[in-house]
């Protein structure tokens, strides 16, 4: 089972699958309860979670930590 957006933590490594696409990423600051400051361990970009979930949650919505 997947976690909860909750229990996201700064400094850990997640990634996202939502509409068939995968975002690995590490929570870099908590901006508030419902939005973070991501960055990606792929491109090195910076972007906030809202904007990953701004069209919804999919069928295929998994949020999964990286050990």
């Amino acid at each position: 089972m997947s976690i909860s957006l909750d229990t996201l933590r700064v400094g850990k490594k997640y990634y996202l699958i939502n509409y068939g696409e995968r975002h690995d990423f590490s929570v870099m600051e908590k901006l508030n309860n419902n939005n973070c400051k991501l960055k990606d361990l792929f491109t090195l970009e910076y972007y906030e979670l809202k904007d990953l979930l701004k069209y919804g949650r999919g069928k295929d919505y998994e949020l999964w930590q990286i050990e």
